[in-house]
């Protein structure tokens, strides 16, 4: 099987490497990314090829592509940021025989982006819950049409020890208004109202929150202001902080029942 990845930044080249390394059969893979520089080097360090975005195929060694080379790919793979996936499943979707599948964050428009562009092709949306260091993890799927290429990659992913489990676009997206908007404004808000403090005052609660900001902060600015965009969810945060920090004694102690009586079995409904 040859797979094109479009886009050669972290995720892309995560899952190039998952591919190559883990799939049921052997797998080719190429590599399309604006910067050039980015797909040469993802291509190099897996032995693949680069794909020029004008549709000129090169190798590694920058030499143009034989016209075999430059042919299309079983499965088209887009690893892109959130704000150009609509546009990256249009523009190559053609290069895709067999399927085309995302890995970008988000579902519900990728898909019906997929549907518009590829009705006769396997179609699916996976979404890796964790950076390429921190695999194994949480991966939920999307099936729209499933096929042996997109059966493939799913055994790939579970492979490497991911648990894959299967969702629909709605509920994963409403998730992620939790698990990663509100998450993050959450955290990146402490940030900033957080004053600097000698490590020794630190409590069980504040130093595990510290953690994540530096955490959230050592990551790309970009990717989490994507997901500011795509999903809502910060509001809520901060109209429920101007909720507890106007509350007298009384209203506090009411929000914090109402938080405690929520309880676990809310925040893990599905484990």
């Amino acid at each position: 099987m040859d797979a094109l990845v479009v886009g050669a930044g972290a995720m892309g080249r995560w899952l190039g490497q998952a591919l190559r390394d883990d799939a049921p059969r052997s797998v080719s893979v190429a590599f399309v990314d604006p910067d050039r520089s980015a797909a040469h080097e993802a291509a190099d360090a897996l032995g693949g090829r680069v794909v020029d975005p004008a549709g000129e195929d090169t190798n590694t060694d920058g030499e143009e592509a034989t016209a075999a080379e430059a042919d299309t790919f079983d499965v088209v793979c887009i690893a892109v940021p959130l704000p150009a996936v609509s546009d990256a499943i249009a523009a190559y979707t053609p290069r895709a025989e067999r399927a085309i599948v995302d890995v970008t964050g988000q579902m519900a428009a990728p898909l019906a982006a997929m549907r518009e562009h590829a009705p006769d092709r396997e179609r699916a949306s996976f979404h890796p819950l964790f950076a390429p260091e921190s695999e194994p993890g949480n991966v939920p799927v999307v099936v729209d049409e499933n096929g042996p290429a997109v059966a493939a990659i799913r055994d790939t992913l579970a492979a490497r020890d991911n648990h894959v489990f299967e969702t629909t676009a709605a509920e994963h997206d409403e998730a992620m208004e939790t698990v990663q908007a509100r998450t993050h404004a959450a955290i990146l808000a402490f940030g900033l109202a957080a004053e600097p403090v000698d490590p020794a005052f630190h409590t069980t609660v504040s130093e595990p929150l510290a953690d994540l900001v530096e955490q959230v902060t050592g990551g790309e600015p970009r990717v989490y202001a994507d997901v500011q965009a795509a999903f809502d969810g910060a509001e809520d945060v901060a109209a429920a902080a101007e909720e507890i920090a106007a509350a007298d004694s009384d209203t506090f102690e009411g929000i914090y029942r109402q938080i405690e009586e929520r309880g676990p079995s809310t925040w893990e409904q599905n484990r």
